[in-house]
Parts: structure tokens; C-alpha cells; sequence
């Protein structure tokens, strides 16, 4: 299979390179323009620099996105994340519409981000939308999807909850304070957050791009939600550190502005219903297992 993949060299897109390699497909990577970003529309994929005869893929994995988790939401930051987002995926869009041979499939990342801080409603891909920044970004984003559809494509809006990975990602911000018996629960602690593993991450889209049944929204996530208190305590033990401390949620919105509410604070328990009646079996359902394996240190290479 000839994918084309965008976000590349990211912490999803890294693994998914190499995921997918594994399983037999071809990959081509599709990088960002050098001057995008910089005021220039219709610019924001080097599109160019593919070659004419790689231009005919059956599979887009759309992965590209100003990373939301990178410091407080400054107005210029907020804009960023959207422009990246909806410009990248309306242009990505423009550029499939121009194919000769259309793929047969285009997978287009999202969040969970799209439902919302909803306390503890059980959130499926049914749900709906939810207020706030990301959950604009999230409505956006997938809208530019829309045009897929109309061109016969099928398409998903894969809805990523927390990744836990070794290789990076919030959960590797978090491992340093740990270690030095600096973590603690966030506000009450009893905030949902729905997480997924990157090795299932890598085997869903695998799943998806071959179930000709699956389109639209899906929720990649583990079908075993956490609390941030739950985790707070599951990653300690596995560093075998104490987890004693508590970050009052006044002190949080203090450091961290409005990305305090929508990320730290927002409690939001999806579950995969689309995967699991679609028959995808998870690799990585422990919590406890996943963290022991992403604080593993890595192997001496000398």
C-alpha cells in the first residue's frame, strides 16, 4: 500500500513511519513548506518536491499540527494551532482534489479535545461537541474534511486522546518532576483523561486503513479511562517515587493561562465504541504496564 504521510518526524508520526513500514507499506513523507506560516497562502505543503510518478497513493495519514501542549496559549500561539491545523488541512484537501487518482482513504488526526471538559459523561463518536478552544479547533479541523466525503473518499477523523509513548509526549514532560518526588494530582485529581498507547496508536491506523467499513469520527483511545489522579499515583509507583503533592487548580491557571482549563483541568472519558464494534482487539488495556514501559530506561548502546 502507497501512503502518504504528513507529520513525519513528529512523535505519532515517527512511529507510525516505522509501524507501518513494518507492515508492508510504501511511505512517502509530505513536509511542510519552508516559507509556510509566513503570511503566504496556498503554500503550506512542499507539495513540489514530490515526485510525479509518487503522486498516485491509495492511503493519507494526516498527522501535521503546532504542538498544543508547548508552553501558555498566547494569541499568538492559539493562532498558530488553528492555522495549522485548518489552513494545513484545507490546503492537504485542495492538494487530494487535484489528483489524477484519488486514494483510497485519508485519515486525518483530531482529539478528543473535540467533545470538551464533560465531567464524567460517557463520550462516543455520537457525542456531541463540546465549548471551549479546542473544542472550536477540533469542529474546524474536521470540517475541512467535509470535501473528502463529497469526492467519494472515505475519510476518518481519528480523535487521539493522551498518547503515552518513551519517545516524548506529555507523559515524558511529566517523568522529571517524578523522579524527583516532585509529582502530584492536579486540582481534585478526579478528571478523566482518555489515553491510548503508541503501539496501539500504530495498530489502529493499520486497522482503519484496511476496514473499508470504518469512516468518520473515531475515537483512538484506550477503552479503559483513567482519573489524573489515577495516574498520578500509576506513574510514581512505576518510578518508585511518592506521590504526596497536590497542585491546587488556582495555582494551575496561574502558570498556565486558559490551557490550564482545557487540557489540565478538562476531564473527558471517551470510549472507542467504532473500534471495538469494528472488532479491533487492544494490545495495551493496563495502564500500570504501559507507564512501567515508558519510564523504562532506554538501552546502552555503548
Amino acid at each position: 500500500m502507497k501512503t502518504l504521510v504528513t507529520g513525519c518526524t513528529g512523535l505519532v508520526g515517527s512511529a507510525l513511519v516505522e509501524g507501518l513500514f513494518q507492515r508492508g507499506h510504501a511511505i512517502q513523507c509530505l513536509k511542510r513548506n519552508k516559507m509556510a506560516g509566513r503570511g503566504r497562502r496556498g503554500s503550506f505543503w512542499a507539495t513540489n518536491a514530490l515526485p510525479g510518478s509518487d503522486q498516485n497513493f491509495d492511503l493519507v495519514v494526516h498527522l501535521a499540527g503546532e504542538n498544543v501542549a508547548d508552553g501558555r496559549w498566547s494569541a499568538a500561539k492559539k493562532e498558530r494551532i488553528l492555522a495549522s491545523r485548518v489552513d494545513g488541512t484545507r490546503e492537504l484537501v485542495d492538494f487530494i482534489a487535484s489528483m489524477p487518482k484519488k486514494p483510497k482513504a485519508v485519515l486525518i488526526a483530531s482529539a478528543v479535545g473535540y467533545y470538551g471538559s464533560r465531567g464524567e459523561e460517557i463520550l462516543d463518536e455520537s457525542s456531541t461537541t463540546g465549548s471551549g478552544f479546542l473544542a472550536d479547533v477540533c469542529r474546524q479541523w474536521e470540517g475541512e474534511s467535509l470535501r473528502l466525503t463529497a469526492l467519494g473518499i472515505r475519510t476518518v477523523n481519528m480523535r487521539f486522546g493522551m498518547v503515552l509513548s518513551p519517545r516524548g509526549g506529555a507523559l515524558q514532560k511529566m517523568i522529571p518532576p517524578f523522579r524527583l518526588g516532585l509529582g502530584g494530582v492536579v486540582g481534585t485529581g478526579n478528571q478523566f483523561i482518555s489515553w491510548i498507547s503508541i503501539r496501539d496508536l500504530v495498530a489502529i491506523i493499520d486497522f482503519i486503513s484496511q476496514k473499508e467499513t470504518i469512516s468518520g469520527p473515531v475515537n483512538v483511545v484506550s477503552p479503559i479511562p483513567t482519573t489524573n489522579r489515577e495516574l498520578t499515583h500509576s506513574l510514581g509507583k512505576a518510578l518508585g517515587r511518592r506521590t504526596l503533592f497536590t497542585v491546587p487548580a488556582f495555582a494551575v491557571r496561574l502558570l498556565f493561562g486558559q490551557m490550564a482549563d482545557e487540557m489540565l483541568l478538562s476531564s473527558t472519558r471517551a470510549t472507542p465504541r467504532v473500534l471495538l464494534e469494528a472488532g479491533y482487539s487492544f494490545q495495551d488495556q493496563s495502564l500500570a504496564a504501559v507507564l512501567r514501559l515508558c519510564v523504562k530506561p532506554p538501552p546502552d548502546n555503548d
